[in-house]
């Protein structure tokens, strides 16, 4: 190899040689930029939550608890493997409904209808935050009440708007906090979806053919909501005539009435729990006391479908939308023709990630079922 031809090898060889070490050197540095980026990420962040306040909540939220079985149920329906536990004690009937990886985890209370929380073993479940979600609108005992549990456990508490109709909103807000952002839309479609079906299928409906219902709580059912009640929401969100005229008892409900006011206002339809829930329905069936009620005349009392969560109130939750269309097929099957059995398998899976059966459906629907 003459001279020129080494020199010109020589030179290439050294080209390449700085082209590799910039290429490397790029990378390094790339690297080392997306490390700092890494490192430098906030292990905390500041949210308003939906009554105003400022809270300080991890960026990455594992586990969270709930101060009432309305939060409950919507963790369970956006982010299971985040709960912390339970606000309610299950039975094997719920259980039956519950996906088995979580039907054993802790029970810790609530703080509804009376309720406590275990604060010393919720303290040791370590949540990241506590949603507080209740029925009635936010208000400043809401917030005294959030503010003093947070200083307690020294664990944010965040403030939820728990209404039926602000559901999209509660949603969106807490698939964010949980990274369940495409979970949440899913819900929130289906929600819309079935309160544009059930408005849409009662609004014209006349007035002479609006039923007159009565809502039976308690183990005798002469406890009650009256129109505007949290707990009955679905009667007043329908347009449906709540025949209950009496005291409004706000949060806890159950306004207590006597057998001959109930004589009086004379339902088209009575709505009760179960006798398993402590529930009357049985009792308003049997009893000559409630024989001369055209409700019971006719054949128009329904037990409310109860697993794993009531479809229409305690805990007036989520499921509700399940109630929503369950409770105009119901009463309105002229006006809103759906297959209820279907209906209620679709809602299991997409709401409590199981597939149920047909017997099952029915079983659930019982005697609502046409």
């Amino acid at each position: 190899m003459n001279k020129f031809k080494k020199f010109q090898a020589i030179s290439v060889i050294a080209v390449l040689l700085m082209m590799m070490s910039s290429l490397v050197g790029c990378g390094t540095k790339n690297d080392t930029a997306q490390t700092n980026q890494t490192a430098v990420q906030p292990k905390e962040q500041t949210i308003t939550d939906q009554a105003g306040r400022k809270v300080t909540i991890p960026t990455n939220v594992k586990k969270v608890y709930y101060t009432s079985p309305i939060g409950q149920i919507m963790v369970y329906v956006l982010a299971p493997d985040k709960m912390a536990g339970w606000t309610m004690q299950l039975s094997d009937n719920e259980k039956k409904y519950i996906l088995a990886k979580y039907r054993d985890l802790p029970y810790l209370g609530g703080m509804q209808m009376n309720a406590k929380i275990n604060t010393e073993e919720l303290v040791k479940a370590k949540p990241d935050l506590i949603f507080n979600v209740g029925p009635d609108p936010i208000n400043d005992q809401t917030i005294s009440q959030s503010d003093k549990l947070q200083q307690q456990l020294n664990i944010p508490v965040v403030v939820v708007d728990g209404d039926t109709e602000n559901t999209e909103k509660a949603l969106t807000f807490m698939g964010k906090i949980l990274e369940s952002e495409d979970k949440a839309k899913e819900i929130s479609a289906y929600c819309n979806k079935t309160m544009a079906e059930v408005l849409k299928a009662t609004k014209n409906i006349p007035a002479e053919q609006r039923v007159k219902v009565y809502y039976a709580e308690g183990p005798k059912g002469l406890a009650t909501e009256p129109k505007g009640s949290s707990h009955a929401q679905l009667l007043d969100i329908l347009n449906i005539t709540n025949v209950a005229e009496c005291p409004n008892n706000g949060g806890g409900g159950m306004s207590n009435v006597s057998l001959e006011q109930v004589l009086s206002w004379n339902p088209d339809v009575i709505l009760s729990w179960g006798a398993d829930r402590g529930g009357g329905y049985n009792i308003i069936l049997s009893s000559p006391d409630w024989k001369n009620i055209n409700a019971v005349k006719n054949g128009k009392v329904y037990e409310i479908p109860n697993y794993p969560f009531n479809w229409f109130d305690r805990p007036p939750s989520i499921s509700r939308f399940l109630g929503l269309k369950w409770l105009t097929a119901t009463l309105y099957p002229d006006y809103y023709k759906v297959d209820m059995v279907q209906e209620t398998k679709q809602f299991y899976k997409l709401f409590y990630h199981i597939d149920i059966t047909d017997a099952d459906a029915k079983n659930l629907l019982g005697s609502s079922l046409h």
